[in-house]
């Protein structure tokens, strides 16, 4: 039987070609709904959460791809009670940075079924009806939520790095607010999605998928860049990232009781076993999927988790061996990203163990065929002089996590072409 791997080989060698698998949500050419941004509910650690009351949240959302219509996601999954959101306005972003202003004139109510004053019931997402407003490839929204009631903040993507705002009373739909609290979160909005041609890619990954010790404002997450490159290229394709910091492939948040873990580990999300139908599956127009994933796995027990968990490298097999039966099932392009080397981390993942996992992992993502292409990541982004080490040149400092020329680095070494 054939192999479906395409292997990109740093060095010299080219990628294979690929075999297309069906799967792209709607008919190459013809419009549908294509997820443009995404970000990752989880439920927030132990104790009182924070609480918003006649409060506005005007997010800012980095849109991929552009359309002509788009709906919004809200999410009060992690909620135990009911969510009651008095009203959500978008409007296309004026300036950049940390600029939460609104462009005159494009201001826009958003309903739910008709409704504008929703009650979101516990757990569940809710989803916009189409709302007119013509959004540009790569173009920038704010996204106001006005709450009236008393309302915990029970679900949020903890690392958004872009600073949103909190301004009193309900000013979704002023071009201008007066912040008094900024928040590095996303609070109960989860994915928006444009009418286009074309399909979304999603991003499964960790802390650096998610954008971990970029400069807040900036956009320079990896998936940020490669959408760039996408468009460049005149390639019609959404990417949603829906990489979280401290995610692991195999295990949910797990702190040992009475540690410093327990202040933040709930922020790192549900497993990428667990999370992959809402975060994969459920994304509108999803055709390809890239994953990342596997280092929190080796590092987290002994440090953040109990060593009860410590894994070995069939075990991460195993996962990713699940996470592409399920992409294939459903008809997606799956390619494997091969894990960036760590060895003497800030954090306490490196030892000697878990780089022969780490290893082993990443000979098999590259030799077994199972993925329908791999991304030599840890070959692109690995030390010329130490290869067990992270490049100096793309080091953020803790030996672990890219800096913004890492990310560069990282975007560049996805084939656009498989993406065509």
């Amino acid at each position: 039987m054939a192999s479906r791997r395409q292997l990109l080989a740093v060095g010299g060698a080219a990628a294979a070609a690929g075999v297309a698998l069906p799967g792209s949500a709607h008919a190459s050419g013809s419009r549908g709904w294509v997820a443009t941004w995404a970000a990752v509910p989880t439920t927030v650690p132990p104790g009182e959460p924070a609480v918003l009351s006649n409060q506005t949240v005007r997010h800012v959302v980095h849109g991929s791809v552009g359309g002509d219509e788009l709906r919004i996601r809200l999410t009060n999954e992690f909620g135990e009670t009911p969510l009651h959101v008095g009203s959500v306005r978008v409007a296309l972003r004026a300036g950049s940075g940390a600029s939460t202003d609104a462009v005159a004139g494009t201001d826009r109510r958003v309903t739910f079924g008709g409704r504008a004053d929703v009650t979101i019931p516990a757990g569940s997402p809710l989803v916009s009806d189409p709302v007119r407003l013509r959004l540009a490839p790569g173009g920038d929204l704010v996204i106001s939520l006005y709450l009236p009631d008393r309302t915990p903040v029970t679900t949020l993507a903890a690392f958004a790095f872009q600073e949103n705002v909190i301004a009193n009373g309900d000013v979704a739909a002023a071009r201008t607010v007066t912040a008094v609290a900024t928040v590095a979160q996303d609070l109960f909005l989860s994915g928006v999605a444009v009418r286009a041609k074309g399909s979304a890619v999603v991003t499964l990954g960790d802390s650096i998928t998610n954008g971990a010790n970029t400069e807040a404002n900036l956009n320079q997450r990896w998936p940020d860049l490669f959408a760039a490159r996408l468009r460049a290229a005149g390639i019609d394709r959404g990417v949603a990232n829906v990489g979280v910091s401290g995610n692991r492939l195999l295990h949910d948040p797990n702190p040992p009781a009475g540690s410093g873990a327990e202040a933040f580990a709930n922020y790192f999300g549900v497993s990428g076993l667990r999370r992959f139908d809402r975060d994969v599956l459920a994304q509108p127009g999803r055709e390809y999927l890239i994953v990342l994933l596997g280092v929190n796995d080796l590092g987290h027990p002994g440090t953040v988790a109990p060593l009860s968990e410590v894994v070995s490298a069939d075990d991460l097999i195993f996962g990713h061996r699940q996470l592409i039966s399920r992409a294939h099932q459903a008809g997606l392009r799956v390619f494997g990203g091969t894990v960036l080397p760590f060895k003497g981390d800030t954090l306490g993942f490196y030892t000697p163990e878990n780089e022969r996992k780490r290893s082993a992992l990443n000979r098999w993502i590259r030799s077994s065929g199972d993925y329908d292409g791999v991304i030599d990541f840890d070959r692109v982004m690995g030390d010329p002089a130490d290869s067990q080490r992270l490049n100096p040149a793309y080091d953020s400092g803790d030996h672990l996590h890219p800096n913004a020329a890492g990310m560069a680095a990282m975007a560049a070494a996805v084939p656009v072409r498989w993406f065509r």
